[in-house]
């Protein structure tokens, strides 16, 4: 620790008049009469600082019963608490037609945009979110990850930082192996994945509840059929996982 008490007498001493010879006579420190007095020039106002520019995320996702969307919001949470983020919610298109929904009982979507590969070069980073169709990625999210040909030929999402989160119905339903052949698809683009990592050890390591996630990224489990929703402690690890995506996206987007 610094010696405050010290730093302070000496400050005290420095200003204490000078005797003798060392004096200084009152009029040897006014100006000559009729002089103006001297005036130090007045530096420029400091320039903005360009690492207040905040890095723009959309997080992207297909959920059909709410989940993923659910998980989207809690994602956005988690990036949102770090100053500098800018986040925007965008949904990828539904494939199937309104009558096969229907009989598959799924809720009308949400108001989110949808996302397209014309938006993508609007933002530095992403996060991805889609449910696991037999341990890949569901089909109407690949259906979006196809329509981005021309930024794979021009490069337009080369360097660009992503993390991703899914859901599956069990336990072992393929939450690994579908986030595994996201970053194929994404690798492909020259992107950077940005994994989750053990951001959460309280629910990560957690052994009294069964929850999903990974070191991949934050997952829910939905049950076979949908019914149960993202838990708190999901819900939790997937918060802190956004935060930790916010942290290194702005780094890799500097």
């Amino acid at each position: 620790m610094g010696n405050c008490a010290s730093a302070e007498a000496g400050v005290q001493d420095s200003h204490k008049a000078p005797k003798g010879a060392d004096a200084v006579k009152p009029e040897q420190n006014m100006p000559a009469a009729g002089t103006a007095p001297e005036t130090k020039p007045v530096p420029p106002a400091a320039a903005a600082d360009p690492a207040a520019k905040k890095v723009k995320v959309a997080v992207i996702y297909y959920s059909m019963y709410g989940h993923i969307r659910t998980m989207a919001e809690a994602y956005k949470t988690g990036l949102e608490g770090v100053e500098g983020v800018e986040v925007t919610l965008l949904q990828v298109a539904e494939t199937l037609p309104a009558e096969v929904l229907a009989k598959m009982h799924a809720p009308p979507k949400s108001a989110d945009p949808l996302a397209s590969a014309e938006k993508l070069t609007d933002f530095d980073a992403f996060v991805f979110g889609f449910p696991t169709r037999f341990g890949t990625v569901a089909a109407q999210f690949k259906a979006f990850i196809d329509t981005t040909g021309g930024l794979w030929s021009s490069g337009g999402l080369a360097g660009k930082p992503y993390s991703l989160f899914t859901s599956t119905a069990t336990q072992n339903g393929g939450q690994e192996t579908t986030f595994i052949s996201a970053v194929n698809n994404f690798t492909h683009h020259g992107m950077i994945f940005v994994p989750a990592g053990t951001v959460c050890p309280e629910v990560q390591f957690d052994l009294d509840e069964v929850h999903g996630g990974s070191p991949w990224g934050p997952a829910c489990l939905a049950g076979p059929t949908g019914a149960r929703q993202p838990s708190e402690k999901e819900l939790k690890l997937t918060t802190a996982a956004g935060a930790n995506s916010a942290k290194w996206f702005k780094k890799i987007a500097a």
